[in-house]
């Protein structure tokens, strides 16, 4: 090996010097920031996995329901509750079974299925479906509290003109007519005039005596 000339070995010693102060220091980083993408690595692939066989599940609680099994459904979905409870698909699969539930008379049972999807379901948009959808189960059921406790749980704009129709039922249910005309103005006002539901608001509007050409859409932002 060649000498090295005296500059040279200047700068080895500095860098021996360097490693030997801040060697440990910068290897623990670096353990800590592979270990970070080897994790992140894991986890995303874990996500796609969970997610595949989560879909394989949510088929077959479709074909339960469309088979008129709604007892085996339920147990699908139990089960994804316990194998899959952060996947979209769980949550997929909870507004599914309770809508047979419901259409079945179930309404307990109905409930319970939305109540955990509106707490524990992914992402925010079907929590916040699910409980707009517990809202009208418990408004079939006449327990009134619940329901606009239910609403409350119902934050995003894009769903403002539906919880406004569902107040506007809960007021009607209770007697409370012109709580519920402000209620039904709101939600025909705010909902797009091409969606059809607008429609069946209008139809509640004129019941109550209300012509609706005389409202003014308003933009919800």
């Amino acid at each position: 090996m060649a000498s090295l000339d005296l500059q040279e070995q200047e700068q080895l010693d500095n860098l021996k010097a360097f490693w030997a102060k801040w060697g440990t220091l910068i290897n623990g980083v670096l353990v800590l920031a592979l270990g970070a993408f080897a994790a992140w690595n894991l986890w995303q692939w874990h996500q796609r996995t969970q997610g595949a066989k989560a879909s394989t599940v949510y088929d077959g609680v479709e074909a339960a329901i469309e088979s008129k099994d709604s007892a085996k459904a339920a147990r699908l979905w139990a089960q994804m509750q316990i194998d899959f409870p952060r996947a979209t698909y769980t949550a997929q699969a909870a507004l599914l079974v309770a809508q047979a539930q419901a259409g079945a008379g179930q309404l307990s049972e109905a409930t319970k299925t939305l109540e955990w999807a509106s707490q524990e379901g992914q992402p925010q948009e079907l929590q916040e479906l699910a409980a707009l959808r517990l809202a009208g189960v418990e408004l079939e059921a006449k327990r009134y509290a619940q329901a606009e406790a239910a609403l409350a749980l119902v934050k995003s704009p894009a769903y403002a003109a539906l919880v406004a129709d569902r107040r506007g039922d809960l007021a009607q249910l209770q007697g409370q007519a012109d709580k519920a005309v402000g209620h039904y103005k709101t939600a025909f006002t705010t909902m797009d005039a091409q969606q059809p539901y607008r429609n069946l608001i209008e139809a509640k509007l004129t019941a109550l005596g209300v012509d609706t050409s005389t409202l003014v859409a308003v933009e919800v932002k």
